[in-house]
């Protein structure tokens, strides 16, 4: 890792130090109601970008140390170039670690079918229910024929106002609305608001077919490069959660901390702690 190496000591430092932040604010408060409730719990995660600059392992080791057992996973986690063993060995180490792999990407799909049908019998062996992906629009026909095949979602992920495809969840929406229900959406929350989008509503309005979420949170909701910690910018998380209990959405809730990538833990477990928090205030007043 050159430079942006941290020893084992000092990573399991800076993880040992951040466990009590989602302790304080809720860590294990993921308990669903009553009976009759129209509340439920929401699968609050991680994408494994977050820890991109560190080993499988150690992002293993910082879930375990906060109680993360959702993921997502990029392909730094588990290899899309190398031989189909050792996708399969990266699996079955994530399985062990008692982690539920809720798909992995972001995969940018061209217009070339043999590379899209590599893509997918890559997900198959790594044990993705689904793919977030950025396909060329040219290529939806193919994405749909590989989504029967394999019996894998795609969620196409909207990047923002520099994604020529699919700035908004909207424009994804359109372009997958007639199409196999196992065609949907991963909405990122910091991307969708820059384009001057509400996501909240876009994520209600578009409930049929929004099956997973990068979120994160901005200073500046207008300014990709003011991300904080989730809880220390403008975010209503609060509403957003409570609109994703109402719609019964049943996806990940995944956290992708994309700022200081060489020592990210403390901020990642301040803000799976106050995702916590929030859910917990939410679900204890049902």
């Amino acid at each position: 890792m050159g430079a942006s190496y941290v020893t084992r000591r000092a990573f399991f430092g800076a993880a040992a130090a951040a466990l009590a932040l989602p302790r304080l604010a809720g860590a294990r408060v993921q308990t669903p109601p009553g009976p009759g409730s129209r509340k439920t719990t929401l699968k609050i995660g991680l994408a494994s970008y977050s820890m991109r600059k560190f080993s499988l392992d150690q992002t293993l080791d910082l879930a375990n140390a906060l109680d993360i057992t959702y993921l997502t996973f990029k392909d730094v986690h588990i290899p899309r170039t190398e031989p189909p063993e050792a996708v399969k060995a990266a699996r079955a180490k994530i399985e062990a670690a008692g982690v539920t792999i809720m798909g992995g990407g972001t995969i940018t799909m061209p217009d070339d079918q043999a590379e899209i049908r590599k893509d997918f019998e890559y997900a198959k062996l790594a044990g993705f229910p689904l793919i977030y992906a950025s396909p060329d629009p040219a290529a939806l026909d193919f994405v749909e024929q590989m989504v029967k095949e394999h019996d894998i979602k795609l969620a196409i992920h909207n990047h923002g106002p520099e994604d020529k495809w699919w700035p908004r969840p909207q424009d994804a929406y359109k372009a997958i609305a007639n199409r196999d229900r196992r065609m949907g959406l991963c909405v990122d929350i910091g991307h969708t608001a820059r384009t001057g989008t509400d996501f909240v509503d876009a994520i209600v309005d578009l409930k049929d077919r929004v099956y997973d979420m990068h979120v994160k949170d901005l200073s500046d909701p207008k300014d990709r490069d003011s991300q904080v910690e989730v809880g220390r910018g403008v975010f209503d998380f609060p509403r957003l959660f409570r609109a994703l209990l109402e719609i019964g959405y049943q996806g990940q809730v995944g956290l992708e901390y994309e700022i200081k990538a060489d020592h990210p833990q403390l901020g990642i477990a301040e803000s799976i702690g106050y995702m916590r928090g929030v859910l917990g205030d939410i679900v204890g007043m049902t």
